[in-house]
């Protein structure tokens, strides 16, 4: 790149050991700040802003990472010259950072004990969904993760169909137990009527089949509903 034609505030024209990607490489990313590893991401700024500067407005703007990854494109009009693109790598490794964790607790075998367990794996991915999304935690003997499925289509309200896939996947994995989510994207803990069918059905299903259902478990904003807790399983 010519260095004539680069803005005064660009990184590029910062001493070497203050540029956040040079610094990444040298210290480690845990040492940046949140601006730091943001402008990274942004790789350059727009016009009159470095990517530093851009990446401190947004942050001032949304505060937390969390609230960058559920925003609308109309959030974002203010920041003049920002584009879809970069919008996109801020919002995938936002998703990437929340499956990393979901992934590494599978690997690890984990134990599941409680109902507080499975919210703790799943609430950072589920809580900011925009859509119901259901997914099941299937167990071995011991209780111990075995995977962590998505139900590629259907809700509650297609009960029929969930739990045909969600039996199909417990035998192929070889499954003593499973635990059910899903999300309301409203926030409401309440059960619906059909939830309620749905957890009776399911749980009648897997008596047929020998495969224990454990609990159905609905996520809302930082919180959730256990029908295990509530005595319901």
């Amino acid at each position: 790149m010519d260095k004539k034609n680069v803005s005064p505030k660009a990184i590029l024209n910062w001493p070497e050991d203050e540029r956040p990607r040079e610094k990444l490489l040298k210290n480690g990313e845990y040492t940046l700040s949140n601006s730091e590893l943001l402008a990274i991401l942004l790789r350059t700024g727009v016009q009159g802003y470095s990517a530093i500067d851009l990446a401190r407005e947004i942050l001032q703007k949304f505060k937390t990472f969390r609230n960058l990854s559920h925003t609308d494109l109309s959030q974002w009009k203010e920041f003049k010259g920002l584009g879809q693109a970069k919008i996109a790598q801020i919002k995938a490794a936002i998703e990437i950072g929340r499956r990393f964790r979901e992934d590494e607790l599978k690997e690890e075998k984990v134990k599941i004990k409680s109902a507080n367990d499975v919210v703790n794996i799943l609430m950072p991915r589920m809580r900011d969904l925009k859509k119901e999304v259901f997914k099941v935690v299937l167990l071995d003997s011991q209780n111990s993760i075995i995977d962590i499925i998505e139900i590629a289509e259907g809700t509650v309200n297609q009960a029929v169909p969930i739990i045909r896939e969600i039996f199909q996947k417990a035998l192929q994995y070889f499954t003593s137990s499973i635990i059910c989510v899903h999300n309301h994207p409203s926030g409401s803990l309440i059960p619906s009527t059909e939830d309620k069918d749905f957890t009776k059905d399911l749980v009648q299903a897997g008596r047929v089949l020998q495969i224990k259902v454990l609990d159905h478990i609905i996520i809302g904003d930082n919180s959730y509903y256990s029908f295990g807790d509530g005595g319901l399983i």
